[in-house]
C-alpha cells in the first residue's frame, strides 16, 4: 500500500466517505442507508461542523477508509467513535490510525468520553478496540465501548 494520506474531511469528501460504505456491503457498518450516497454524507459531515470530525484515509487518490466522532447533544462531552475500512484494507494498522487521529480531535475539543458500538461478533474490530485502549466489557449484551481520553 502507498503511503496513506488522512484528512478531516470537508463537505468535499461526502462522495469519498460514501463510496467507503458502499464497499462494505448492504449493511453499512451500521450506518444510515442516506450516508452511502454523496448528498446523506454531506448532510452528516455538515451537522457535525467544529464539534465533531469526519477523518478520511486515502491511498493515493483512492478513498479506502474513514472515521468519526459524532457529537451527544444529550451529554456535550461525550462522542460516539466509529472507523470503516474497506474490506482490502484491513489488518493493516490502518483503523489504528483513523482512531488516534480522531481522539487527538477529541482530546483538542475537551471531550471527556468516547463511546461506540462494536458490530456483534466482529472479532478483528475487538482486537483494534482493544489496541486503542477501549474498555469492552466481557458480558456485553448491547456491544459498547467506552475509551479513555
Amino acid at each position: 500500500m502507498r503511503a496513506t494520506e488522512l484528512r478531516r474531511a470537508t463537505p468535499d469528501d461526502a462522495e469519498a466517505v460514501a463510496a467507503v460504505l458502499r464497499g462494505l456491503g448492504p449493511d453499512l457498518g451500521g450506518l444510515p442507508q442516506e450516508f452511502a450516497q454523496a448528498a446523506g454524507a454531506r448532510e452528516w459531515i455538515q451537522r457535525l461542523g467544529e464539534n465533531g470530525a469526519v477523518i478520511v484515509a486515502y491511498d493515493g487518490s483512492i478513498p479506502v477508509a474513514f472515521g468519526a466522532l459524532d457529537f451527544n447533544t444529550m451529554e456535550p462531552e461525550m462522542g460516539t467513535l466509529g472507523v470503516w475500512v474497506l474490506p482490502e484494507h484491513r489488518r493493516k494498522g490502518l483503523a489504528t490510525t483513523v482512531a488516534e487521529e480522531i481522539l487527538e480531535f477529541a482530546r483538542e475539543r475537551s471531550y471527556r468520553r468516547i463511546r461506540g458500538r462494536l458490530p456483534e461478533g466482529n472479532e478483528p474490530a475487538l482486537s483494534f478496540l482493544s489496541s486503542i485502549g477501549a474498555m469492552v466489557p466481557l458480558r456485553n449484551p448491547d456491544m459498547s465501548f467506552e475509551l479513555p481520553l
